[in-house]
């Protein structure tokens, strides 16, 4: 074959090399894609073209991956090491051959009968740009671009005009074994296998590139003439007693308000400022859980990314990788105040669509967002929004708001031949722009209204923020889940509050572990939040040797660096005071810095909340007994579980304690003796430590069981609550964020509520009492004093 000519090669290479900036999808794939490399591999790919066939050489280079002109010979039989399923004629002639590649396909099912070598075939798509095109465009000269199969003067033009932009997506090994297992009496099984590729290479550029862009001004009349717009504006033209024509120009309005205007240039535009972007502000990017959401576009899911909310460069950086991992970038829910000149534009056109922070005596504009978010659906388009409407101030997730999440499942149970499934995100970073902010606002200080002032601002101080982490969770398909949790009569309503807890469960599952996180947790719980440098280290490797003995869940992201390393990246951050003297050097907090770090500390807090309460009971009741252990915790669990998202259900916590129990003693903290768990005394630092991970939340447990009553009002508990919060806070120099923030003392009302903390009656009061009597004795001596 000439493209297998040396001559060939050498020639175009150099030229190739030059030209295209390819990127492969997925990083790894030998180990993401679980490629063997000790067994035969051949490349499928769609077209027959030096190009592609150079450009994923030099990929397979870069990945260690066998080149596709690696002579193939297995037992003295020589076979092809990629197929192409079009060979395009040259120019001015037809093709020579309609099935070029049914005798290889054949030649590689004969070899693969008489022998037990598995051979692998790993399809391989080459995308040179990715633009979809919008709906109702004419044909241009971007045609040329979009051609499945061009000839050699297109390619080319292809090469030239879209050579920076190149994606090579490897896909899973399809074992010829397993093949022919299943249908090796077929006499068709090449023209089967070729079906297969065709019809997989199709999926692959609809996920890559998606359905065409919508026109801006026909989608706006099609959603005015969807019966639910056209009801809603007939009912407020009614209740307002006015012409009809009058509604519907402000249901217009409202549609112009809200609809985006996605631009594929500027996204183009985009991937390159925020590229330089990132590489001013971070020292990396870690991105996981990628390949599982490919595979869901290449499906056919309806895809709905469920970021947690850390800062406004959430935004930004979701984009920005979806878009980099192969996918097509999501229309995102902004929050109306981001809509301010000259960012609101920009954003429209990147995808944003803009949303009201209440809508709840507005049933017109209510209508018209819902059928534009169905509209969407329908028509295929990934979507993106914050589940909690808003940024935390604290770095734990808040609860998820009802309204976004309830118009989901609307569109999930009336329209389920379309799967929708959701993606929840974990987005960590080791340094958030609005710490300080958040700070102020949680004593009591004025949100800052966005607009382009603020913008500049945050562009001033551009530096190195370490690194940031994107965590694709386990993804939430939602005819599953309907499956499972509905039933005939359930409505959004009823089904919206257990989808919004596994959501922010799954969310939460996904959590990044890094070395500042992991540092800020081992010097906010030491007295006077110093350690010496080998101390913090030690407690850092304990903590990371604990996460790697009993994982949180499979899509926990741990770092592979040791303690010291993770320190040192900690230390180069500048947030850490640092003395030295001749017994070695401290490391600690100053007092603001104390407060700040508290949100990166609580940014992995459900990941110790439970083993810090196991620690606590333990350490205040050395030779406790399993059973008691067990009964404590099912009373405070509850509790935990409500705030932190935390994935343990309660069925299981007695498997769960008897596993991190045996942990904790395998990593030297606790002893087994005389039918009891004990301190191990020369572990008493580490184990106090870990230990008073959990003590801020304790703290605020206690304040708000003080205040409960069994005939207490839920407002009145709240208010009593944040003024008992800030009076110990000030008696007792306590610095946590957490004790000013109201959502959180909302979100423990509810769960003591839930509960049945607070009826009436003398099971009432019985049972408020054994929760104090459970909870009481762990808390710090001057505290539990106050209280009482």
């Amino acid at each position: 074959m000439m493209f297998g000519s040396s001559l060939t090669r050498r020639l175009f290479r150099p030229l190739i090399a030059t030209l295209v900036n390819h990127k492969s999808l997925p990083a790894d794939p030998v180990t993401e894609l679980v490629i063997d490399l000790e067994q035969p591999v051949v490349y499928i790919l769609k077209t027959a073209s030096i190009s592609d066939l150079l450009t994923l050489e030099l990929s397979c280079e870069q990945l260690g991956l066998p080149s596709p002109f690696a002579p193939l010979h297995i037992e003295g039989c020589s076979l092809p090491r990629f197929i192409c399923l079009d060979k395009p004629a040259g120019l001015g002639r037809r093709s020579r051959s309609a099935t070029p590649y049914l005798a290889e396909f054949n030649q590689l099912l004969a070899a693969q009968k008489q022998q037990t070598v598995p051979i692998q075939l790993v399809p391989v798509s080459l995308f040179w740009g990715r633009a979809p095109g919008r709906e109702g465009d004419s044909p241009s000269s971007l045609s040329i671009v979009r051609s499945r199969s061009p000839n050699a003067l297109r390619k080319a033009l292809i090469v030239l005009l879209k050579g920076r932009e190149n994606r090579v997506r490897f896909s899973a090994p399809l074992l010829l074994p397993l093949l022919l297992e299943r249908s090796e009496a077929d006499p068709r099984l090449a023209h089967k296998l070729a079906r297969i590729a065709r019809i997989h290479f199709s999926r692959q550029r609809l996920a890559a590139t998606g359905p065409k862009l919508p026109n801006r001004e026909l989608l706006l009349t099609q959603l005015l003439q969807t019966e639910g717009v056209m009801h809603a504006i007939q009912q407020h033209s009614q209740q307002q007693q006015q012409d009809p024509a009058a509604s519907r120009r402000l249901a217009q309005g409202y549609m112009n308000e809200i609809a985006s205007n996605f631009s594929y240039p500027l996204i183009r535009f985009g991937d390159r400022l925020l590229g330089w972007l990132w590489h001013k502000l971070y020292r990396g990017l870690s991105v996981t859980g990628a390949e599982r959401v490919r595979q869901l576009a290449q499906e056919g899911h309806e895809l709905v990314y469920l970021p947690c909310h850390r800062s406004h460069m959430d935004y930004l950086l979701l984009s920005y990788v979806i878009y980099h991992q192969g996918m097509v970038p999501p229309h995102i829910a902004a929050g109306i105040n981001l809509n301010f000149f000259p960012a609101g534009p920009l954003f429209r056109r990147g995808g944003a669509f803009f949303i009201r922070r209440t809508f709840k005596d507005n049933k017109l504009y209510a209508t018209v967002f819902r059928e534009y978010l169905n509209l969407l659906f329908r028509r295929g388009y990934a979507v993106e929004y914050f589940a909690e409407g808003g940024r935390s101030r604290t770095g734990r997730l808040l609860p998820a708001k009802p309204g976004m999440l309830s118009m989901t499942l609307d569109a999930a149970m009336q329209h389920k031949e379309r799967p929708i499934t959701l993606i929840p995100v974990y987005l960590g970073y080791e340094h958030v722009m609005e710490v300080g902010s958040y700070h102020k606002e949680l004593q009591g200080g004025r949100k800052q209204t966005e607009s382009a002032w603020q913008l500049l601002g945050i562009i001033r101080k551009l530096r190195n923020f370490g690194r940031g982490f994107v965590n694709f969770g386990e993804p939430l398909p939602l005819t599953e889940w309907l499956n499972k949790e509905s039933t005939p009569r359930s409505t959004a309503r009823e089904l919206v509050i257990p989808l919004a807890r596994e959501v922010m469960t799954r969310i939460n599952a996904a959590a990044a572990v890094n070395g500042l996180t992991l540092s800020a947790t081992a010097l906010l719980t030491s007295d006077r939040h110093a350690l010496t440098r080998q101390q913090l280290q030690q407690q850092v490797q304990l903590y990371l040797d604990y996460l790697r003995l009993c994982p949180y869940s499979e899509q926990l992201v741990i770092p592979e660096q040791e303690s010291e390393q993770l320190l040192e990246q900690a230390l180069e951050l500048g947030k850490f005071e640092r003395e030295s003297s001749k017994l070695g050097e401290v490391i600690y907090l100053d007092r603001r810095q104390s407060v700040l770090l508290s949100y990166y500390r609580n940014n992995i807090l459900h990941l110790f909340a439970l083993p810090a309460l196991l620690a606590t009971l333990i350490e205040r009741h050395e030779g406790i007994v399993s059973s008691e252990i067990l009964r404590r915790l099912q009373r405070l669990y509850p509790l935990l579980k409500a705030e932190l998202f935390l994935n343990v259900a309660a069925d299981d916590l007695p498997a769960w304690i008897e596993a991190h129990l045996a942990a904790l003693e395998q990593l030297g903290l606790l002893r087994f003796h005389q039918q009891g768990w004990w301190v191990e005394p020369q572990q008493q630092l580490q184990l106090l430590l870990l230990a008073r991970i959990i003590r801020p939340s304790l703290q605020r447990y206690g304040v708000v069981v003080a205040c409960l009553q069994p005939d207490i009002e839920r407002q009145q508990l709240q208010d009593d609550s944040q003024q008992l919060a800030e009076h110990l806070a000030m008696l007792h120099g306590i610095q946590a964020p957490e004790l000013f923030d109201k959502t959180l003392f909302s979100m423990l009302a509810d769960a003591l509520e839930a509960e049945g903390y607070g009826h009436q009656d003398q099971t009432g009061y019985d049972e408020l009492e054994q929760l104090r009597g459970a909870l009481y004795p762990l808390l710090p001596s001057a505290v539990r004093r106050s209280l009482q």
